[in-house]
Order: structure tokens, then sequence, then C-alpha cells
């Protein structure tokens, strides 16, 4: 699919789940010097387009992929209660972790959606002590106000995001409650008509938060900008119809000498298609390699 040939890793974590990981290679399946980490969105994978479209540009420009599917969204379910969340960093440390094991001296850093909130929060949690090999990050479309972007799934206009978002959230407690039957009551199920619903009745509780608005205070990304270290572009589309542009800490990051928003008029969520592909490349795609290879010059 889209000319991207993965390899597929399982690795088990602390907790004895397994996180699986899709690996794409620049040089023959050769470990190249210089390694992409790409995390999807909230019930993506290393599947999704905006995935493949990413990894087979930068394969095509001598950079190793690892694209990862956070727990669950690997096409089985993984072995624990627990699932994913949008700031479960220990999982994005374990992956970082295993590939610096692998060998790699420069690697970024890419996130997309929730994937993008997960990516900013670990940087920012790890402030100065992330390993100096991991060099920049690029994420785009990032609910960086988790509330925030709650609240506007809500609105009419976005109904069509929350069914999809619901329409496999919810058949993943329906399995997990008969694995788990003392971690989930699906009686709950008939509260949940909204994603906060859903983070309220299972995301907090089973992740040990109080209620979803302890969740969503907790994991912002708003809230840990302040400690990132490397350089780090952030790209939101104004008509971004779930990520509020008003709920990104804007004054934050212009004070920020690491970490640059850039505010495109155009792209949606996750979109970023231009009026006319050149190559199949998406705008977002050639952002991120430009930025990969030149950071933020003025010259470009």
């Amino acid at each position: 699919m889209y000319g991207v040939q993965y390899s597929r890793e399982k690795i088990v974590t602390e907790d004895q789940d397994f996180l699986d990981l899709d690996w794409s290679y620049a040089k023959n399946m050769k470990v190249a010097e210089t390694l992409v980490i790409l995390s999807h969105g909230l019930e993506g994978s290393s599947s999704g387009q905006y995935i493949l479209g990413m990894v087979k540009l930068l394969n095509r420009n001598g950079y190793d992929c690892l694209a990862w599917n956070f727990r669950g969204c690997g096409g089985e379910m993984n072995k624990t209660a627990r699932f994913y969340h949008s700031g479960a960093t220990e999982d994005l440390d374990a992956i970082v972790r295993h590939a610096l094991a692998k060998g790699y001296t420069r690697i970024h850093m890419m996130g997309f959606s929730l994937g993008g909130n997960l990516t900013l929060k670990y940087l920012g949690e790890s402030g100065s002590n992330l390993d100096i090999k991991i060099e920049s990050a690029v994420v785009f479309s990032v609910p960086m106000d988790l509330l925030a972007c709650s609240r506007a799934m809500i609105l009419p206009k976005n109904i069509i995001y929350m069914q999809r978002f619901l329409q496999t959230l919810k058949p993943k407690v329906t399995k997990k409650s008969k694995l788990f039957p003392e971690a989930f009551n699906r009686s709950h199920n008939r509260y949940v008509r909204t994603l906060y619903d859903f983070d309220d009745v299972y995301t907090a509780p089973l992740h040990g938060f109080e209620n979803a608005d302890h969740y969503y205070e907790a994991c912002s990304s708003r809230n840990f900008v302040g400690g990132i270290s490397i350089p780090t572009l952030i790209v939101n589309a104004l008509n971004d119809p779930i990520v509020p542009f008003e709920s990104l800490p804007v004054e934050a990051i212009r004070n920020h000498a690491k970490v640059w928003l850039e505010a495109v008029s155009e792209g949606g969520h996750c979109g970023f298609r231009p009026a006319v592909l050149r190559d199949g490349v998406y705008w977002s795609e050639h952002r991120a390699l430009t930025f990969l290879k030149n950071g933020m010059r003025d010259d470009l």
C-alpha cells in the first residue's frame, strides 16, 4: 500500500503487554543513520493514509521510519486491561529506548493529532534529560488542550468525527470487558454518547485519573510545551474543525526559543492536501521533510 513495505516487530512492555512496531527502511533493510518515529492519531494505526504517505516520502529521502501502533491499534487486542490514551508517554518512551538500542545515531519524532499531543508531552516531560540523539520533532493537527477539543467534538458539525471514533472505541470496550470483567461495566455503555463520556466512564478511571477533566488537564501538551529542549515545529490549520485554534498556547510558543507554531489557513484535521498534488506528495509531507532537513531557516 502506497509503496510502503513494513517489517513488523512486537516488543514486550514493562507491564507484560506488547506494542506492534512497523519498520520501513530506506536502504535495503539495513539500518540507516537516521530514524523518524511516527505516532498516529486517535483510533489510527501505522496503515493510516497520513502515516503511509509520510513514510513513503521519508524513505525516498534516506530516512528509516518506525511507525508504531498504540495498544489495541495494531490489528489485535492488547493483553492488559488498559488501553492507550493521550498522555501515555511511558509507551512512547519504550519505543524511543528500543530504537536507540538499534544503534541509530540521529532520531526525529513526528506525531499526528493524539500522537502529536503525546509527542509534545513526552518531549516536555523529558526536558533537558532527553537523549541527545533525538534531534527534532514535527507534529500536525495537535489537540494541545484536550478539554477544548472534546467540547468542539460535541458540536453538530463534528458529529461525523465523534461517531467514527465511538464506532471503534465502544466495541473495544465490549471485547475488553469479556477478558477483564472486573475492570469494565458494559452497562455503562448506555451512558456513552460523546467522546467526553467515553473518557469520563472508561479512559480516566482505567488509567488512574479521577474523571475526564482530570485526565484532560493532566495530559494536555499545552502544559508541557515549556519544557521542550529540541527544535520542534507544530503545524495546525486555522480551519481544523476539532482543534480550535484559540485553544493553542500561542503566546507560550511565541516566547519559546525551540518551538514554533505554524498556522496554515487550510488543512482541516490532518488533511493538508494541496489543490494540485505533485508526485503524490501532500503539503504536510513536504513541510515535514523540509523541516527535518533544514530546521526553521529563514532563507528557504
